[in-house]
């Protein structure tokens, strides 16, 4: 990225919050918008907070104009939305979709999306067949540079308490040896690298970064 405005959705989030520590540090991204539903602050002169209804398609619309590239890291659970499915999918499949319709909309150049491993219509558990659903859509709209995370557990410290992580994170690190590469757990500070270095590199096409992409990403990201 060179001399642009950044747009993040997703910002309390446990890679969205290290996502928006990198580009506040990050030198070739002047401006950075920040689109939340809740309050939300910042003391980064870069930093813009633009507080919408994501059901108003105007608002939404609105606050991603102007934006070079767009990073999505927004996502719920279902103990936040009380297993209502369709609370779920509004958060999960309307949001980032709906972004993305508005930036290809506004001729936005960069799209990057946090997905999962497994992402795919095929997948036959409700979670894995949204995120499958999500990417279907985004990977044909006019947007030059797409890119997909599709990371697995994530590893680092989030704000609210998910007990099934803090019992499987150990789990999953000791037997991260002998599993598949993509299902290997991941530091999100690591994801967010990815994110960052995938924008700049600014793919043409859609790109889909699983473990070893995103790690190789990241590492590009740190020696920056």
């Amino acid at each position: 990225m060179q001399q642009q405005t950044a747009t993040l959705i997703g910002a309390t989030g446990l890679i969205g919050g290290k996502l928006l520590r990198l580009l506040e540090k990050d030198a070739s991204c002047t401006a950075i918008k920040v689109i939340v539903r809740s309050a939300f602050s910042s003391k980064n002169p870069k930093v813009q907070v633009v507080q919408i209804n994501y059901n108003d398609a105007e608002g939404f619309k609105s606050a991603i104009e102007g934006s070079d590239v767009f990073f999505c890291a927004i996502g719920t659970t279902m103990k936040k939305v009380k297993g209502d499915k369709t609370a779920y999918r509004k958060v999960d499949y309307d949001i980032p979709v709906n972004a993305a319709t508005f930036c290809a909309e506004l001729g936005v150049e960069r799209f990057v999306l946090v997905s999962s491993v497994g992402a795919s219509t095929k997948a036959s558990g409700f979670y894995l067949h949204l995120k499958g659903e999500v990417e279907e859509v985004i990977k044909e709209l006019a947007i030059p540079s797409i890119a997909f995370m599709r990371p697995s557990m994530l590893l680092g410290n989030r704000k609210e308490f998910r007990l099934a992580e803090i019992i499987g994170k150990p789990v999953m690190q000791l037997l991260s040896l002998i599993m598949p590469a993509n299902m290997r757990a991941i530091q999100a500070e690591d994801v967010a690298k990815a994110m960052v270095a995938a924008a700049k590199h600014g793919k043409p096409g859609v790109t889909i970064y699983h473990y070893k992409e995103m790690l190789q990403m990241a590492k590009q990201q740190s020696s920056v």
